[in-house]
């Protein structure tokens, strides 16, 4: 899908570096390629709480892994799977992400945060869920830079997103699912607060709960 060729490209780096196979790549063309793709401010500042990544150049917008438009296209916006999955690419083919306009990325990022501490996935509105507060996560992570979530309000998130099962849902009230409950452990972790949010009794019930969705592979759901 054109809007999502950045994940894609991630998912196909990621299984290179797996079996260490990152040299069938040329990895320089692909790192101007991925800045090519970033959300910069113009001059003035107008559109920064709309930077970040993008998924690809559907918009229009002409290859240039240097320089922002000199006026921002009306819809070229990041979103924060591809931010996340952008930074994580370049992360994998060794890019000290130097080129990486931080300010824009954490305006952006400060932006899609609601009030309940979940994301949308961009700044017009979308469906808000734990996929985008771990992909919030990560940005921040690898950018070191936690300004661009309020942390308390993630947690808090999170914590009320526990299902009667002791799995976790993409939200309050929504049926335990084994992506969300790994999107949701692993921010807490990337957040170093893991301990903090839940007791060794609850952890104990996450643990048994994912080892019940182990048959021949994991399932997601009971």
């Amino acid at each position: 899908q054109e809007t999502s060729r950045l994940t894609i490209a991630f998912f196909a780096l990621a299984g290179l570096d797996m079996l260490d196979a990152l040299d069938k790549v040329d990895r320089a063309n692909i790192i101007e390629w991925i800045y090519s793709l970033q959300v910069l401010p113009c001059e003035d500042k107008s559109n920064l709480s709309r930077c970040g990544f993008r998924g690809s150049s559907h918009v229009g917008v002409q290859y240039n892994p240097f320089k922002s438009p000199a006026a921002p296209h009306l819809y070229d916006s990041g979103h924060i799977a591809m931010t996340y999955t952008g930074l994580a690419s370049l992360v994998i083919l060794g890019d000290d992400l130097s080129r990486v306009n931080r300010e824009g990325c954490m305006a952006g990022l400060r932006a899609l945060q609601l009030e309940d501490g979940s994301f949308y996935a961009v700044p017009e509105g979308s469906e808000n869920d734990m996929r985008f507060v771990y992909c919030a996560a990560c940005i921040c992570y690898m950018l070191d830079d936690w300004s661009g979530m309020d942390i308390d309000k993630a947690v808090s998130y999170i914590r009320r997103s526990m299902s009667y099962d002791s799995g976790l849902g993409q939200g309050a009230d929504l049926e335990s699912h084994g992506g969300s409950t790994f999107c949701a452990i692993a921010t807490l972790c990337l957040m170093n607060r893991l301990e903090e949010v839940f007791s060794e009794t609850e952890l104990n019930r996450i643990r048994r709960w994912c080892i019940m969705r182990q048959q021949s592979g994991f399932h997601g759901r009971p």
